[in-house]
């Protein structure tokens, strides 16, 4: 029986627990929070929970444009204790939940810290030892293949340590008792843009300083200014600028720009980044090769330079989503058990930013398109769908591109409400190779949302004399 040591317990460490059992390996997971880690714990679960909340604000501010009174926004107030108390319950359950179907597959999860032991190299067998909190060695622990799936921590920008009171990380957020009275957000990728965007649909006054000409610098343009505009019209503040620290003040935070410049709130929350969590696991003493930001460098089947020991999620650096570090750890047991298995293919994984509207996106993006290039964009605005007409909605778009001498769909973007379940079939066209006649030839319930994908595809199919 080939023995699997597993060290963290997140998506990738309890998928890959999961196929190894399931093919019959003897299966050990440590973990040192719990099981889900912190993507189930504090980072993806709670947030989207808590955004989910502050969306129903945004209902009910929206709801006298479809004839419903007696809900205005000013009688209408988020209990913020009661909203956090939800966010950690469900994330507690659902780490609960994963615990239990690894145990009934037979997984031996081990609480502590993992570290490869000095002494690794040449043995037929990988060494593991389990520490305490203290870092004192409970256990050793014995694998023939061993998977680093540690995940990463928030990034802490020097000048701007947080203390948890005033200045948080994205974790900090659901121990807060009271809204903030301003909440400055510094950094403008996807955590920033889905906490800044949440706490103003709460109702919370929020500047977002960005250091890039426009928040989401890693997504669609034309996403990226939809978002803007929704965001300032509701009241939010963006402050173009490079945070060079932050301080606590008389009223609460002052966030100090490069350029002398100085942004005052009562609360500050970073969200500039993540640091992989490989100190301290002994990695490069033992051979595996490490990028110099500290990420485990991998292949397209989730092996290390060192034979018998993979990496996934996170701590790999490579698309720091909770379904590609899973599929990764899938992957990695796979390989390593002998199973038939197709390497991971980035291009088909599909991601979305849980702001308001939501930006889903797969494939390939106009950034990667040049001029001349074999390749058709259609656009359609979400203003035009007769079921957004109905839900009042007015901005977003379904963007959708195909090849031009073959019609094979290469990727899209929707931006919308629900843009998260929207994307499945375009992510399905484009991991299949499906055309943009397969798109449209396809049945879309009428009036409905998915409708304007099947249209995109018409519309590219007249592009492309495709009919």
């Amino acid at each position: 029986m080939t023995r699997i040591v597993i060290i963290g317990g997140g998506p990738a460490g309890y998928e890959a627990a999961l196929v190894a059992a399931q093919l019959g390996a003897q299966v050990t997971v440590i973990e040192r929070d719990g099981i889900g880690g912190a993507s189930v714990l504090s980072d993806c679960v709670p947030s989207k929970t808590l955004i989910a909340s502050a969306g129903a604000m945004t209902s009910v501010r929206h709801s006298a444009a479809l004839g419903v009174h007696g809900a205005e926004l000013s009688r209408v107030g988020l209990d913020l204790p009661a909203a956090n108390q939800r966010v950690k319950h469900l994330a507690m359950a659902q780490s609960a939940d994963i615990h239990e179907r690894l145990a009934a597959e037979g997984v031996r999860i081990v609480r502590g810290g993992g570290r490869l032991s000095d002494d690794m190299r040449g043995l037929a067998a990988h060494r593991v030892e389990v520490v305490d909190a203290d870092g004192a060695v409970t256990e050793e622990l014995e694998g023939d293949v061993v998977l680093i799936a540690t995940g990463a921590d928030p990034r802490v920008l020097p000048g701007a340590e947080p203390d948890h009171e005033r200045i948080l990380d994205w974790r900090d957020v659901y121990d807060l008792a009271e809204m903030p009275e301003h909440l400055v957000v510094v950094g403008s990728g996807v955590t920033g843009a889905e906490f800044a965007s949440g706490y103003l649909e709460a109702g919370v006054p929020v500047t977002l300083v960005s250091s890039r000409d426009r928040v989401l610098p890693g997504e669609d343009s034309d996403a990226a200014e939809v978002l803007e505009q929704v965001f300032q019209s509701r009241g939010g503040r963006l402050e173009r600028g490079r945070a060079a620290g932050v301080r606590r003040s008389e009223k609460g935070v002052s966030v100090e720009l490069t350029d002398g410049r100085t942004v005052e709130g009562s609360h500050a929350l970073m969200t500039v980044g993540t640091v992989p969590n490989t100190a301290g696991l002994n990695l490069a003493a033992c051979g595996i090769e490490l990028t110099e930001a500290g990420h485990v460098v991998v292949d397209r089947v989730s092996r290390t330079s060192v034979a018998g020991v993979y990496a996934a999620g996170d701590v790999t650096g490579i698309f720091q989503l909770a379904s590609v570090a899973a599929m990764q750890g899938r992957i990695a047991m796979w390989h390593a058990l002998g199973e038939a298995v197709a390497p991971i293919k980035l291009k088909t994984v599909a991601a979305n930013v849980f702001t308001h509207p939501e930006i889903a996106t797969v494939g390939v993006q106009e950034a990667h398109v040049a001029e001349g290039d074999d390749v058709e964009v259609v656009r359609l605005p979400l203003a035009t769908n007769a079921r957004a007409k109905m839900a009042d909605l007015h901005d977003g778009f379904v963007k959708l591109f195909a090849r031009r001498s073959s019609g094979v769909v290469m990727g899209g973007v929707v931006v919308a409400p629900g843009a998260s379940e929207l994307i499945l079939p375009i992510a399905l066209a484009v991991t299949k190779g499906l055309t943009a006649a397969d798109l449209a030839q396809t049945f879309a319930i009428y009036p409905s949302l998915s409708g304007s994908i099947t249209e995109a595809g018409r519309r590219l199919m007249g592009a492309d004399h495709l009919a």
